[in-house]
């Protein structure tokens, strides 16, 4: 009876040692959330070479939950769409995507102008860059040179 309560007791204590040294992986970051458009970069195919603030009166939210994806703009009431009406916002929802390097968002509706313009293009590939409290979805040309992005700042 010594020795089995001896062995259950062994046992015990390498189970808890064991957990207690592990190394636990770093969990990845989550896009989980709510973010606001912060600013945009251009680049030079690899590096930033200008910083671009937003404009008087725009902003931009998007909410990433459970796959799904959501985002509005306002703009200031000077913005004119193609057929020269006046626009102050739009707004878009769908699905996404994430990998270590990339944030895929795939447009399922939106407003008058979105679905225009999803006639043309509904999947969005973007290098990804994120952070705790910060995102930058960056858009790369066709030899996959960075051309801009957009950054983000997380609100909850």
């Amino acid at each position: 009876m010594k020795k089995l309560l001896g062995m259950v007791l062994l046992v015990v204590l390498l189970i808890t040692t064991t957990a207690i040294t592990s190394v636990k992986p770093n969990a990845m970051h989550t896009i989980e959330g709510t973010w606001e458009l912060q600013s945009f970069y251009n680049y030079d195919g690899e590096n930033i070479i200008d910083t671009v603030p937003l404009a008087e009166g725009y902003r931009q939210v998007k909410m990433y939950y459970d796959g799904k994806v959501m985002w509005s703009r306002t703009t200031s009431s000077d913005t004119k769409d193609s057929d020269g009406n006046d626009v102050v916002g739009r707004f878009g929802y769908g699905t996404y995507e994430l990998t270590d390097t990339e944030l895929i968002e795939t447009i399922e509706y939106g407003d008058k102008g979105m679905m225009r313009d999803l006639e043309a293009l509904r999947k969005f590939t973007f290098e990804l860059e994120l952070k705790d409290n910060t995102y930058s979805q960056i858009s790369t040309d066709a030899e996959g040179n960075r051309t801009f992005s957009e950054n983000y700042k997380r609100v909850d």
